[in-house]
């Protein structure tokens, strides 16, 4: 089974998605900012994050072929997964408007809220009610039609959400305490332009180095979710 990956940052890659994807039986096919045809009858589509956003295609005309890609599996319900510019692109493929968030940059070490749906939800029912997460956005997305919501912070409302087979993170369960850490690191100027402490925001990896193993855990029944979705075509 093939597992397409969207990268659209060198240092923003499937992190501890990649190896529970390859435990469950897919092997991943790498895009650097680029598609091809074939994507569209991939078992699994996987789109990362980037510091682009939805609405910039016209500076990144790869954004507009990936909304293609994303339009025409969710037409035919194909498996999607999608990640922070990910999970908005993914949106704007099932209709939703993306744009900037008024409550700010989310960045740092934090908790997201599972509603009630997600205590249903064949992936997510195991999750804590709290789930502590790399987050790293400013813009984010209205409500996706017929799609469900998954999760909540106080920041923002949309967090995660399903349709269909597909699901939607804006925040990163990808991320490893040292992956986060290398960002701040790599990022250090713009988040000193706004105007945010990189020695606080570096005191919170602790609370995600104690999450990973529970955020393991979500990925690799994400991924088994995916294997038996690729199964069921």
């Amino acid at each position: 089974m093939r597992a397409v990956v969207f990268q659209h940052e060198e240092h923003e890659g499937p992190g501890l998605l990649g190896p529970v994807l390859q435990a469950a039986g897919f092997s991943l096919v790498h895009r650097f900012r680029t598609v091809r045809r074939e994507d569209v009858d991939a078992e699994l589509l996987v789109v990362m994050g980037g510091r682009m956003a939805v609405y910039e295609s016209d500076q990144h005309p790869f954004l507009r072929e990936e909304l293609g890609i994303l339009m025409d599996r969710l037409a035919y319900e194909r498996p999607c997964l999608g990640i922070c510019l990910g999970a908005q692109l993914l949106a704007a493929a099932a209709g939703a408007d993306v744009f900037p968030g008024k409550n700010g940059f989310e960045v740092g070490v934090g908790p997201v809220r599972w509603t009630p749906a997600a205590q249903q939800d064949p992936v997510l029912s195991a999750a804590r009610p709290r789930t502590v997460v790399a987050h790293w956005h400013g813009d984010t997305h209205a409500p996706v039609p017929d799609a469900t919501l998954l999760a909540s912070t106080d920041r923002y409302t949309q967090q995660a959400f399903r349709l269909g087979p597909s699901y939607g993170f804006q925040f990163h369960l990808e991320l490893t305490a040292t992956e986060l850490g290398r960002w701040y690191d790599l990022e250090a100027d713009d988040l000193q332009q706004r105007e945010k402490s990189l020695q606080e925001l570096k005191a919170q990896l602790p609370r995600l180095k104690a999450a990973e193993a529970d955020n393991t855990e979500l990925l690799h029944r994400l991924a088994h979710h995916f294997a038996r979705a690729a199964v069921g075509r």
